[in-house]
């Protein structure tokens, strides 16, 4: 078997450049090669994208031989790579051309699987959809930072914590590996997906947590040439909110969920312009028709998000729905939603059959609105649209769904020596001082 990470070449010069593509995956199971891919979830924005090329780099310049082929796999087709519009940035920025990566409809896991050469580690998620419940068994490692949903065979390594970024997981496995194995660019990746999800570190954005604060640190003091704070969140949520190449249906599938039940299936895209705005667009109305019938959608809710200058976000959100019950059913859903309580004002709409709003409540995010919509259409189960919509939500009630989650409060002031200090002993795989561990 052929050594090495299949990366293309994509991170440090390291890795085999062979590609992996439907065609290839034949040839290694003819040459019955084995292959170690490492997934993200099927959103494929910056964290997944990034946690998954950059593990799937550690874990081939980590690994004992004989190694399998190390691949990381963005969980899109090709043809949407465009709507990622930060992670396009983020890379070309890096210098890592669309070329050299691998997508999913590159690469045939289900054939390696039946040869029984795969191994599955999942990023960012750690809930397969339906479609892919066969490759449950050639799961061997998870990383992600939502609540625990399912639970896996304990021969799965799983790394399941309430962090900012899954990025910062991976920085910490990273950490606690063998000393010179990460590089610039891997490290640059890093710093800028864990700024991106925390909101620039910032408490105000309810996201960040003291271990993204850390791995930041310790990013920074191994790598001092790594751009500042601001300008590499500022460049990175420009990227990500930069549609005016984008028609009204990339728009919405940019970023798209669904909820389903009762035989409705609902679309809840993030849109990333002033939803008064988007309501304007030309042909917005069409587009709005022709995108819920083509894809078989009851309704769509839009929601949106931007930013002030000190990093606290607004919230406005839009309710489409040629049929009035439904759509007024999610509207009052909404309206009265408590928990959390989302603090809705009605915004105008040029349309009657769009209700729009602005959202008080600026920290309930869309994993905190989908149960409120899930249990408005019945109680239903999530489709295949993101894999935290493939199942309710645990009912737990300390997790990032829900207004009490540890990701919504302030964080507390942390003193840069002692977090550097704190992941220096994770490195070193050493308990802290006094510690009984």
């Amino acid at each position: 078997m052929a050594p090495g990470c299949v990366l293309r070449g994509l991170l440090g010069g390291r890795c085999d450049p062979a590609g992996l593509t439907s065609h290839t995956s034949q040839e290694h199971i003819q040459r019955r090669q084995e292959v170690h891919v490492v997934m993200g979830n099927e959103a494929c924005d910056l964290d997944s994208a990034v946690s998954a090329l950059a593990l799937a780099f550690f874990l081939a310049e980590t690994s004992a031989p004989p190694k399998a082929a190390f691949i990381p796999v963005l969980n899109i087709p090709r043809s949407d790579f465009a709507l990622r519009t930060e992670t396009t940035f983020l890379l070309r920025e890096r210098g890592i051309p669309d070329s050299s990566l691998i997508f999913r409809d590159e690469i045939d896991l289900a054939g390696l699987h039946r040869a029984g050469l795969l191994s599955l580690t999942l990023v960012d998620h750690h809930v397969l959809p339906g479609a892919d419940a066969a490759l449950e068994e050639a799961v061997v490692d998870v990383l992600d930072h939502r609540p625990l949903e399912r639970e896996w065979a304990p021969s799965c390594q799983l790394t399941v914590e309430l962090v900012g970024s899954c990025a910062t997981l991976v920085m910490e496995r990273i950490a606690q590996g063998p000393p010179g194995v990460l590089d610039r660019t891997t490290a640059a990746l890093l710093h800028g997906t864990i700024l991106l999800d925390s909101i620039n570190l910032s408490p105000a954005g309810g996201k960040v947590t003291p271990r993204d604060v850390a791995c930041v640190s310790l990013l920074e003091s191994r790598f001092p040439e790594l751009p500042d704070h601001d300008s590499v969140y500022g460049a990175l949520q420009a990227a990500k909110f930069d549609v005016s190449g984008l028609t009204t249906e990339q728009m919405l599938r940019k970023d798209l969920k669904t909820v389903s039940s009762d035989g409705h299936v609902l679309a809840i895209s993030g849109i990333y312009m002033d939803i008064e705005l988007f309501l304007r667009r030309p042909g917005v109305l069409q587009d709005l028709a022709a995108f819920c019938c083509s894809r078989g959608y009851s309704a769509l809710v839009a929601m949106t998000v931007s930013f002030n200058e000190r990093h606290e976000p607004t919230r406005q959100l839009a309710v489409y729905g040629q049929h009035e019950a439904l759509r007024s059913t999610l509207c009052r859903a909404l309206e009265e939603a408590t928990a959390p309580a989302l603090h809705l004002q009605a915004l105008p709409s040029p349309w009657p059959c769009v209700s729009a709003y602005a959202q008080g409540n600026a920290l309930a995010s869309r994993k905190k609105v989908l149960p409120i919509l899930r249990a408005a259409l019945g109680g239903g189960v999530g489709t295949a649209a993101g894999p935290e919509e493939e199942v309710a939500p645990p009912p737990t009630p300390m997790n990032s769904l829900v207004e009490e989650s540890p990701l919504a409060q302030a964080v507390p002031p942390v003193c840069p020596q002692a977090v550097l200090e704190r992941v220096s002993r994770m490195a070193a795989q050493q308990p802290p001082p006094g510690s009984d561990q």
